[in-house]
């Protein structure tokens, strides 16, 4: 799954998808509620990292499946919300025949 763009972009949106929802859902209310700072600050880190590697494999299937700008945009505004990785998922598979 990992030797191509587009297995590598599917696996990095996967990952992604799960640090963000760990970061609203788990490390937020742990700083809001319990008042506890520190797991934003590396759940947090480690999300942004990730969203960086997502941008970069996302341009990088761009280039390999030739999909264009628009549809490109539309899974970047996916990987925006909370769930977002299922329907990213979703579109590719729609997309492209594996």
């Amino acid at each position: 799954m990992l030797s191509s763009a587009l297995g590598r972009f599917r696996t990095i949106s996967a990952i992604e998808g799960i640090s963000y929802l760990i970061l609203i859902f788990i490390a937020m209310p742990i700083k809001y509620i319990g008042g506890d700072p520190i797991p934003v600050k590396i759940v947090g880190m480690t999300h942004g990292v990730l969203f960086i590697i997502f941008m970069i494999s996302l341009f990088e299937a761009k280039i390999k499946q030739e999909w264009d700008t628009g549809f490109v945009f539309q899974l970047f505004v996916l990987s925006l919300i909370p769930f977002g990785a299922i329907l990213i998922e979703r579109k590719v598979k729609k997309t492209v025949l594996i």
